[in-house]
């Protein structure tokens, strides 16, 4: 493995690098994993392949943005822990300024009978759905996970609560402890990172910390700010299972306290798709939806701070913690349960606030298929989501 101190020049190198993958990985994470292995393991050699695949397996195994803890990681080992900093600008700036641009032109426009808006929703359904269906086949590969993706789709449904969705995740863990406890795993491949042990447990306690102390602070000061940082780092920490499922850990943080309107949040969303780089940049938008410029900021380093708490507390002990067959078969649930919540989040309020008339259906059926079947660019699915909605309007 190619490890080298952080030098100005090597870390002006990684961020041209990553800001050009910023700029030009579209298609969400999935697609992200398969452009970092082209330009970072195939073109520059910066990682051999099983420490790629190894990486991968850590992001896929903690909460937050797996391709964004990726990138980290890949900066972490090429740069130490300021390479992993200047990695994920790179790959994550481009995107959370068009957001919020798009946001402050936003604000202060009627936009709720805007016919390109309700295109924008359509998208939404189109983009969650081939999500839904990607990650139930990887994620509910037996009747065991099956069950448990049923039951946090039932529980989510019907108990609407803040705390439904942490609930439901925990449930779901100790039900794939109990049902995968005996897997055992026969990998023997291993991999090191400049990070030292006592530091990785020093930002895993700030996880852990914040995780318990900013809702404490949150509830004794009021202070706007602070609730405000608190909601996106809940958010950022609790998501198992890329960027689509921090949708409906976000819209009933900010929806129903009236902070965003429905349609704000949709709409966003939608431009979201448009844009390039990790889908947890949907979180600038809120922010600069609520608070301007300065809110799009603070909810981006909110959101993203718990990823790089966790990827930099873990890369020391993966090797010993992805062959422990209690987290391993917890983290079993907890994948099967976020289909389940995904599915919900489909349901409502994407499909509810979407789907009004047959036509909608039948446009919606429209831009799934250019998006599965054609396999074109998102970018596109959204752009004609937008005028179709328009010309929607006038009939």
């Amino acid at each position: 493995m190619n490890q080298k101190p952080a030098t100005i020049k090597l870390l002006w190198e990684i961020l041209i690098v990553s800001t050009r993958l910023g700029l030009t990985s579209f298609g969400g994470p999935i697609a992200h994993l398969g452009y970092f292995h082209e330009e970072y393991i195939r073109r520059r050699k910066w990682m051999d392949e099983k420490s790629y695949a190894d990486l991968v397996a850590l992001c896929q195994f903690l909460p937050g943005p797996a391709s964004s803890q990726v990138g980290i990681g890949i900066g972490v080992i090429r740069a130490g822990v300021l390479g992993g900093i200047v990695s994920f600008l790179g790959f994550t700036l481009p995107s959370v300024l068009a957001l919020i641009l798009f946001a402050v032109v936003l604000q202060g426009l009627n936009i709720s009978d805007t016919g390109w808006l309700h295109g924008l929703k359509i998208v939404a359904v189109a983009v969650v759905a081939h999500a839904v269906l990607g990650m139930a086949q990887k994620l509910t590969p037996d009747l065991k996970r099956k069950a448990i993706a049923l039951f946090a789709l039932v529980g989510t449904l019907l108990l609407q609560t803040a705390f439904t969705q942490i609930g439901v995740i925990l449930i779901a863990g100790f039900l794939g402890f109990l049902l995968y406890k005996n897997q055992k795993d026969d990998s023997d491949s291993a991999m090191s990172f400049p990070v030292s042990r006592r530091f990785a447990v020093i930002c895993l306690t700030l996880f852990f910390g914040l995780l318990i102390v900013l809702p404490i602070l949150s509830e004794m000061t009021s202070i706007h700010w602070i609730a405000m940082f608190d909601s996106f780092y809940r958010s950022g920490s609790l998501v198992f299972g890329g960027g689509h499922v921090v949708l409906p850990l976000l819209e009933r943080e900010f929806v129903p306290t009236g902070l965003l309107s429905e349609e704000a949040f949709l709409a966003g969303y939608g431009a979201t798709q448009a844009v390039p780089g990790p889908l947890f940049t949907f979180a600038a938008f809120i922010g600069a939806a609520i608070n301007g410029w300065q809110g799009g900021l603070l909810a981006t380093f909110a959101i993203f701070l718990p990823a790089f708490l966790l990827i930099i507390g873990t890369l020391p002990f993966w090797n010993s913690l992805r062959r422990n067959p209690t987290i391993k078969g917890a983290l079993q649930g907890m994948n099967a349960a976020v289909v389940g919540i995904l599915i919900a989040a489909f349901y409502q309020p994407i499909w509810t606030n979407s789907i009004l008339k047959p036509i909608d259906f039948a446009f919606a059926a429209i831009l799934f298929s250019m998006l599965v079947y054609w396999k074109l660019p998102p970018w596109t699915i959204v752009v004609t989501g937008a005028i179709g909605g328009w010309l929607l309007s006038f009939m």
